[in-house]
C-alpha cells in the first residue's frame, strides 16, 4: 500500500496577482523538490503545466488543489516538513485563507493506483465530517495501511462543507 493526499487552499487572489508571485513562480522548484524525494510515486499536474494550478475540482476556482502518493507516511512528512517545502508551508497565510474546513486528507492507495481529484475532494469531505478513520485521516491520527470503507455517506457534493463545494 501506498500513502495518497491531497491538500486544498482558497487563494487570496488571482493566480497572476504579484502578491503570490513568489509562490507562483516557486512551483516547479517546489515540484521537482518532491519528484526527487525518497519516497515520492506520483502527484497530480493539469495537462498544460508542471503543476496543478488550472485544475478546477471545486465551485469556487479560488480553491487550489495539490494531490500526491507517497511510500509511507514518513516519507510525506520528510518532504513537507524536513526540505524547503517546510518554508512554503510556513507562508501560507501570505497566499491562502485560513480555509474554516479540513484542507488536508491522508488515505492508502493499492500499489500503483492514481487517485483522482473527485477520489481526493470525498475522502477531504469525509474527514470534515466524520473526523479521522481509516478511510481519511490526518499526520496527528495515522492509520494503518490497509483498504478502508467511508463511514458514512457524504452524498454528491452538496453534503460537502460550504467551503468546497464539490464541481460535478
Amino acid at each position: 500500500m501506498q500513502l495518497s493526499q491531497i491538500n486544498v487552499g482558497r487563494l487570496l487572489y488571482p493566480i497572476a496577482d504579484p502578491r503570490i508571485a513568489d509562490f507562483v513562480n516557486n512551483l516547479d522548484a517546489i515540484n521537482a523538490l518532491a519528484e526527487s524525494s525518497p519516497g515520492f510515486v506520483w502527484r497530480l499536474k493539469d495537462d498544460g503545466s508542471n503543476n496543478a494550478t488550472a485544475i478546477t475540482a471545486y465551485e469556487d476556482p479560488s480553491i487550489l488543489m495539490n494531490m500526491s502518493v507517497w511510500a509511507s507516511p514518513e516519507t510525506l512528512y520528510d518532504y513537507v516538513y524536513k526540505t524547503m517545502h517546510r518554508r512554503f508551508v510556513q507562508r501560507r497565510k501570505e497566499w491562502f485563507e485560513l480555509f474554516g474546513a479540513q484542507y488536508v486528507a491522508l488515505w492508502w492507495v493499492e500499489d500503483g493506483h492514481i487517485p483522482t481529484p473527485n477520489e481526493g475532494q470525498r475522502r477531504l469531505a469525509h474527514l470534515e465530517r466524520f473526523g479521522p478513520t481509516a478511510y481519511a485521516f490526518s499526520f496527528r491520527k495515522l492509520f494503518a495501511a490497509g483498504p478502508a470503507e467511508p463511514v458514512g455517506e457524504i452524498g454528491d457534493g452538496r453534503a460537502a462543507p460550504e467551503t468546497y463545494r464539490i464541481c460535478g
